[in-house]
């Protein structure tokens, strides 16, 4: 009985060596060595300061800002609790969110189409999406180029250069990443 017990513990221990040690090390160190920028965190920054993540979104409500999808991982864009809302797609709470946000954009946002773009009222499900989609982008362009002094066309003009195609040629939809269309604003110049 103790040579089984023995045998045991020992194939625990090797396990836990293998499986809890030496693989995540070997994964971190060639991630790091092969993808570096993506295995520290895909950080964006501003004159060499961290202003966030390519990966995960911020909350930007200033009127020279695009916005970018609601969250409702913690108190916004928060990666600890991350999650949806998991309310059905015939839910009145969710519906009555949506009308809200709606009524809301469409107050900041007067000069916009009525038709408030679905990405625009409705959070993804994690909570932490960055990306907006083009339609959503271009349909902010009026509020952020009267708040920044711009011209729409070149606003504009700044969103299509932020386009990022879909992935491998074929998955998935264009989007646009707001940290990194909003940081291009910051570069621009008003009219």
């Amino acid at each position: 009985m103790w040579s089984v017990m023995r045998a045991a513990g020992g194939l625990v221990l090797v396990m836990t060596m293998m499986t809890g040690v030496a693989y995540p090390l070997t994964v971190t160190g060639v991630a790091q060595a092969v993808f570096p920028w993506q295995a520290g965190g895909s950080l964006l920054e501003r004159d060499g300061v961290p202003v966030g993540s390519a990966l995960i979104g911020q909350a930007f409500s200033q009127p020279g800002y695009f916005h970018g999808r609601p969250s409702l991982a913690g108190t916004g864009y928060d990666a600890a609790s991350s999650g949806a809302s998991n309310l059905a797609p015939s839910s009145a709470a969710l519906m009555a969110a949506i009308d809200q946000r709606a009524a809301a954009l469409r107050q900041e946002n007067p000069e916009a189409p009525h038709d408030v773009p679905v990405d625009l009222v409705t959070a993804s499900a994690s909570g932490l999406d960055p990306h907006i989609s083009p339609a959503a982008a271009l349909w902010q362009v009026n509020r952020v180029a009267r708040a920044r002094g711009a011209s729409p066309e070149a606003v504009r003009a700044l969103v299509m250069a932020h386009v990022e195609g879909r992935a491998l040629g074929f998955l998935g939809e264009p989007v646009v990443n707001v940290l990194r269309l909003n940081q291009a604003l910051d570069q621009m110049q008003p009219r």
